[in-house]
């Protein structure tokens, strides 16, 4: 491996510092949206109503400053309004939820960039290395098999390279977009249940 590295030249270094780059944010996204966010909003929404009817509003905004995900500061936002009608509610819900959304796609834009930068670089370096191997053939005056195939070896090592970050990259991307897609369906239709439950229940003033 460090042999490859070796041979890759200068351009190696600028997809070492893609790979580290979008390395981390895979690990920060890995963290935040499978470990931190994985409170089911339907459950929390359904435990949420249970606790209001059993010990009032107050409770319910004490079980949403206690639950650390998004969900629960969402819903938390619009318990805090109930006073004010149900427009406010619905305003100060949809508020919360962009500030939500906002951290749940934090850094996917960088795992973006990594899946797609890596290959543009691993091609320059190719391109940079040809015209160094077909430099060298031309400084010897004759064609060396043995030195075009060398040349052109060790300048493809950059393509692979960039293209071995990409389609990790390109996996985890798609499947944290997933996840933050579901999540934020579930949010919607979690904050949707509590409105109708507090209206129904007369909690909301209308």
């Amino acid at each position: 491996m460090i042999d490859l590295f070796i041979k890759g030249k200068a351009m190696m270094w600028p997809l070492l510092g893609i790979l580290i780059l979008g390395l981390v944010f895979v690990i920060e996204r890995f963290i935040t949206l499978v470990i931190k966010a994985r409170l089911n909003p339907m459950k929390f929404v359904d435990k949420l109503t249970e606790t209001i009817d059993s010990s009032g509003i107050d409770a319910g905004r004490k079980l949403c400053d206690e639950t650390p995900q998004p969900v629960a500061k969402i819903l938390g936002a619009g318990l805090t309004k109930v006073k004010l009608g149900r427009d406010v509610v619905e305003e100060s819900i949809a508020a919360a939820g962009a500030v939500e959304l906002a951290f749940l796609d934090r850094g996917m834009l960088w795992i973006a960039m990594a899946s797609t930068l890596g290959p543009i670089i691993g091609f320059l370096g190719t391109v940079t290395g040809m015209i160094a191997a077909f430099n060298s053939i031309s400084t010897a005056g004759e064609v060396d098999a043995a030195l075009v195939a060398a040349g052109i070896s060790e300048a493809l090592i950059t393509t692979a390279s960039g293209l071995i970050i990409a389609a990790p990259m390109v996996l985890f991307h798609t499947l944290f977009s997933s996840i933050i897609d579901r999540y934020s369906r579930d949010m919607e239709q979690a904050a949707t249940a509590l409105v109708d439950y507090l209206f129904e229940k007369d909690l909301l003033k209308r």
